[in-house]
């Protein structure tokens, strides 16, 4: 049985350590994972976590799994890449997760708009009925943004906003992070224990 093949795309918002924290996750279990980050990503992650993932793409997937502690399970691919194969629905992934997925990118998907790979990919997913994972972190939201998620989720995305719980009475900014990546996790179907689990 083959890998599954996973997605995984950062875009401008901030909590690039959201995504990073789910790209190793995703490496550690064996899927066939693809990351790619956008320019505003790529300078959001530099500022929030010291990371650089401009120039070719080489140079940043080993950039990116020296940072992870990781020595292979990452392809990147340049955010404007067109002609991957996610931007086609004859080889979509099996599932596609932006993460952390800023507003304008999240605008861009619920208007159909493909002016780059991720957008693409993710109409692909949308029209080939994949899941497609969506982790906003914003904060207020505004009536524009509320009307795209609901837009999206109407269309079939999964919305999964960057809220850490309490209720397991994190220690660390780690714990909550693992929150919301294992929120990310159950939605894809893969087991983990990066939280505890609500008990009575």
């Amino acid at each position: 049985m083959s890998s599954p093949r996973i997605f995984l795309a950062l875009s401008g918002a901030s909590g690039s350590v959201y995504g990073l924290r789910l790209a190793r996750e995703l490496a550690q279990r064996g899927v066939d994972l693809t990351f790619t980050a956008t320019a505003s990503g790529q300078l959001v992650c530099r500022e929030e976590t010291s990371l650089d993932l401009s120039g070719d793409t080489d140079t940043a997937a080993g950039n990116l799994r020296n940072f992870l502690g990781l020595e292979a399970g990452i392809r990147m691919v340049a955010s404007d890449d067109l002609f991957f194969s996610s931007a086609s629905g004859s080889a979509a992934p099996d599932a596609m997760i932006v993460c952390p997925c800023s507003m304008g990118t999240l605008a861009r998907i619920a208007s159909g708009i493909s002016g780059n790979l991720i957008e693409r990919s993710a109409d692909v997913m949308l029209k080939e009925r994949r899941p497609l994972l969506l982790v906003p972190r914003e904060t207020p939201l505004s009536e524009i943004h509320l009307e795209n998620m609901l837009r999206l989720a109407r269309a079939g995305a999964r919305i999964i906003p960057a809220m850490p719980a309490f209720y397991q009475r994190p220690e660390s900014l780690d714990d909550m992070v693992d929150f919301v990546v294992g929120k990310v996790l159950d939605q894809l179907g893969l087991d983990n224990k990066l939280y505890r689990r609500w008990s009575t």
